[in-house]
């Protein structure tokens, strides 16, 4: 017990002197704003590996959809702060905050109410989930459009700054719980599928939402998305505070939650899943609660990505920019987080960084050759990442690491004992 509570305090007082340092170094202006940016990129990527770490890593679900929920963020929190910012009405956020509220209080009761129900199939709670959320989804709209004159005059009475930050928060919580229940939603009928067939299932959501956000503006009803032409006049609000908060956040939740009966019923479906039924456990549910929790990680770094630079894209989100959280996982290390924080600021550092800068121009088009040459030499000298199963002590000794297949697992048994009446014979 005192070791985890000396882990926390170094954890804590670690967490606040990078924060200090790096806002000195800002105020200072020693660090200008391309490094800024990185820096700010590197912890939101940390956030949305974390959450790919905790679906891939720790429950054992090979995953490609981890950019789409992404992507949602990214664009639900845009949309309502542009809204915001540029027509000077709350309609956005007040249509995603009921969207969201009433199609999680549906989850919940039609969820409560199919338990009872012995053998309907994933794909018909599927349909019943999907149309109680469109109709909600309207309803929202309908509610937010009655109420949008009165919360956008209270909120214009309160100083600008205030009320862009408010909206901004609510904004960034939104977003994580949206790409939360589109994951669960996505996950009834997808779940259900083996490992390879499920990482091919989420690839196909990611190329789903990427052309959906290409015709965003006559599809879907977004005009100031501008479909294919990329989303401009987005507030530039993520400040190092804000990543920082969330990053910090992120950590905390994903150590609490292994460290749980939830999290252990988490590993032990990545362990044996056979023998994790076998003992009860409910593979679906937490197949799907890690899934839920994955995604609302990166809804949230999505929202806090789509304030850095103001200016959203289609391309941002293809299914080959997808592969950037999972090569992040494996070069830190499956099942670490340590290692995924550690890479997530390394790759945005060297590779968005550094070789931008030393190398010549057009080099941008070889990090596609460059990403599997890197895997391939780390899976063959290192594959358990570059820290392995290393934590610092605030995680150390409390997750148990990725099981190697490669060793074997069953120790030697003891030396046979037969007791007679005068002796013990060892054989």
């Amino acid at each position: 017990m005192k070791k985890i509570q000396r882990g926390t305090l170094v954890f804590a007082i670690g967490a606040i002197l990078v924060f200090a340092i790096i806002q000195v170094l800002l105020s200072l202006q020693i660090l200008n704003s391309f490094w800024f940016t990185i820096i700010r990129i590197g912890a939101v990527m940390a956030i949305v590996s974390l959450g790919l770490n905790l679906i891939y890593g720790f429950n054992g679900q090979f995953s490609l959809g981890q950019w789409a929920f992404y992507a949602i963020g990214a664009y639900a929190s845009a949309d309502a702060t542009y809204r915001w910012t540029q027509l000077h009405s709350a309609l956005g956020v007040l249509v995603l905050l009921f969207a969201v509220v009433l199609s999680g209080v549906a989850i919940l009761l039609i969820g409560r109410w199919v338990s009872r129900i012995r053998g309907m199939d994933a794909l018909s709670q599927f349909a019943l989930y999907l149309i109680a959320t469109v109709l909600l989804v309207w309803v929202a709209v309908l509610l937010g459009k009655a109420l949008d004159a009165s919360v956008t005059a209270f909120l214009a009475s309160l100083p600008k700054n205030v009320s862009l930050q408010i909206v901004f928060f609510v904004c960034i919580i939104l977003a994580g719980l949206l790409a939360a229940e589109v994951s669960f939603l996505f996950g009834l009928p997808v779940l259900t599928l083996g490992s390879d067939y499920f990482g091919i299932a989420t690839l196909g959501l990611t190329i789903i939402v990427k052309v959906l956000l290409d015709n965003s503006d006559t599809m879907l009803g977004f005009p100031e998305m501008k479909g294919a032409r990329g989303m401009i006049g987005i507030p530039k609000i993520t400040t190092w505070f804000w990543v920082f908060t969330f990053l910090i956040l992120a950590i905390v939740i994903t150590r609490n939650l292994l460290l749980s009966s939830y999290g252990r019923a988490i590993i032990s479906v990545r362990e044996d899943e056979i023998a994790a039924k076998a003992m009860g456990i409910d593979i679906a549910f937490y197949k799907t609660l890690t899934f839920v929790i994955g995604s609302f990680f990166a809804g949230v770094a999505g929202a806090l990505y789509a304030h850095i630079n103001g200016f959203l894209h289609p391309n941002t989100f293809n299914f080959i920019k997808s592969f950037d959280p999972l090569i992040i996982v494996v070069f830190g290390g499956l099942g670490s987080v340590t290692g995924t924080v550690a890479a997530s600021f390394a790759w945005a550092l060297v590779l968005e960084g550094f070789l931008r800068l030393w190398l010549p121009e057009g080099f941008e088009t070889w990090r596609f050759v460059v990403y599997p040459l890197l895997l391939l030499i780390m899976m063959l000298l290192k594959p358990n990442g570059l820290l392995g199963n290393y934590e610092i002590a605030y995680l150390r000794n409390l997750i148990p690491p990725l099981r190697n297949k490669n060793e074997n697992q069953t120790p030697p048994p003891p030396p046979l004992t037969v007791a007679t009446d005068t002796q013990e014979v060892k054989s």
